[in-house]
């Protein structure tokens, strides 16, 4: 098995502990970002979406009212699954894929829209991702990331990541603001508007949610407390008698056109 196989598999195996956490975290069901997306996208009723790595099926929920078909895809059977129960009742033009990210099973030229939230970081090869996204849009159509984005200085990007991964071991890399456009540029993806966002993670829930022992969530605990206070102060890190209570880190929106 190579290296990409294996994060995958390590992915697979967290969200399908996990699935119910994200259909009912906080971060993921009641994020701001939600209320912009169909102000950003402008759906039409005959359009039909795609929704990337859906999780807890969030955005697919958010875009049902507002186009005519939603095509909800994960690589983890169980998540896939579990959002399925959860939606069924209230959504009923959503379809479950089971797909990988890197290798969409559509064909050429396929969605009006396509989204990806709060997920990428969780992808071993985000060239393919973007290739593959530009692949199965229509000419116009429009393409909505939201992920976790490093700072640009090294120090605090390396921070970002080790903090991650040493709480979610699916966790790959969150990618600076610069690395995405790159991508995008490489897939001739013209951007059309962003935002960058303060997101606050309240700590106890968010490291529970993918710790799998108390000796996983002391190394993380540990970590942050080390920490530099150049670090505490860009991620707002607020500690209270000895316990971490929150922190914040920078969260990346941005609309995309293909040609």
């Amino acid at each position: 098995m190579d290296e990409e196989q294996q994060i995958k598999q390590k992915v697979n195996e967290q969200f399908s502990k996990n699935a119910e956490k994200y259909v009912t975290s906080d971060s993921h069901a009641k994020g701001g970002d939600l209320s912009l997306l169909v102000e950003w996208l402008q759906p039409e009723p005959h359009w039909i979406a795609l929704d990337i790595a859906t999780g807890g099926g969030h955005v697919a929920k958010t875009l049902s009212p507002h186009v005519a078909h939603v095509f909800s895809t994960d690589l983890t059977k169980q998540m896939l699954a579990n959002t399925a129960r959860h939606l069924n009742q209230s959504c009923k033009n959503i379809w479950y894929v089971l797909a990988d990210a890197e290798s969409l099973p559509f064909l050429d030229h396929t969605f009006d829209i396509v989204t990806c939230r709060i997920a990428p970081h969780h992808f071993p090869n985000p060239r393919k991702f973007v290739s593959e996204v530009e692949r199965v849009l229509k000419p116009h159509g429009k393409f909505l990331l939201i992920d976790n984005v490093v700072p640009d200085k090294p120090e605090l990007a390396e921070f970002m990541n080790t903090l991650e991964k040493l709480r979610d071991e699916s966790h790959v890399r969150c990618l600076s603001v610069k690395e995405w456009k790159d991508l995008f540029n490489l897939s001739n993806l013209i951007e059309i508007k962003s935002l960058i966002r303060k997101k606050t993670f309240q700590f106890p829930g968010w490291v529970e949610r993918t710790a799998g022992s108390r000796e996983q969530i002391d190394r993380v605990k540990q970590y942050i407390c080390d920490a530099s206070e150049e670090i505490h102060q860009y991620f707002s890190v607020v500690i209270e008698n000895e316990e971490i209570q929150s922190l914040q880190v920078d969260e990346w929106m941005v609309l995309s056109e293909r040609p």
